[in-house]
């Protein structure tokens, strides 16, 4: 997008329903089947209490399996500029993180401390191939989508920042927009946000075809061939 900005309208409606939803919606955008840019792992949410995660990507890439090489100043001052980058950029923002020790991460770079300051700093949430921790002290409203628990945070230190990055196979460049909850995450492509609201909303309705009649008492395999003639002419 040349203008990293989504409709109020859009937004709420992208917060409404979950990232399966959001994924048929692309592809009946893109009038076809095959969209693929998302996460191909069963992940860990921090907390299913909040809205799905909707925003533009703040990527970065940390390690912690083994010491840094670089000088401590150097290693200091990256950490303090990877918070100046979250909080730059447009908004709503979700950290984007990419942990190179996988699939060996040890460092939880997600926990009690940093949910506070990112949530403070203006993003809602974080997607990560890393490690989590302190499930008891996160943010409430921050989420997490991470690919394990656990109790240490290593060596970890920033490697890169803004950076093009991976996270179980979806690719996400800085400024990408994002959805994400508790299915996993995806990259929303660009030349399908003009055409998203309307396209969920056509999936919504094709798919009350079925699921109305399927939830009266009085459902029977007849009343499936009618609803499912109907429902398939309707994606037609």
């Amino acid at each position: 997008m040349s203008e990293k900005t989504i409709s109020p309208e859009l937004y709420k409606l992208l917060q409404s329903v979950d990232t399966p939803t959001v994924c048929n919606a692309i592809e009946v955008a893109q009038g076809k089947r095959g969209f693929a840019n998302f996460t191909r792992k069963t992940m860990l949410v921090s907390t299913t209490s909040n809205p799905p995660m909707v925003g533009f990507a703040r990527t970065a890439k940390i390690a912690a399996v083994e010491p840094p090489t670089e000088p401590a100043d150097v290693i200091k001052a990256r950490r303090m500029q990877y918070f100046r980058e979250m909080a730059a950029g447009p908004r709503p923002s979700v950290a984007v993180i990419e942990d190179v020790d996988f699939p060996d991460c040890i460092g939880a770079w997600w926990g009690g401390v940093h949910t506070a300051v990112h949530n403070g700093l203006g993003l809602c949430g974080a997607v990560t191939n890393g490690v989590m921790r302190d499930l008891d002290d996160m943010q409430p409203e921050f989420t997490v989508l991470a690919g394990s628990i656990g109790p240490s945070h290593g060596f970890v230190h920033v490697r890169e920042l803004g950076t093009p990055v991976s996270v179980f196979g979806m690719q996400v460049a800085q400024g990408d927009l994002l959805h994400a909850d508790q299915h996993g995450a995806l990259v929303i492509p660009e030349e399908v946000i003009p055409d998203l609201f309307n396209s969920i909303n056509i999936l919504v309705d094709t798919e009350s075809i079925i699921l109305d009649p399927a939830r009266e008492p009085d459902f029977t395999i007849e009343k499936l061939e009618l609803a499912w003639a109907a429902f398939e002419k309707a994606r037609t």
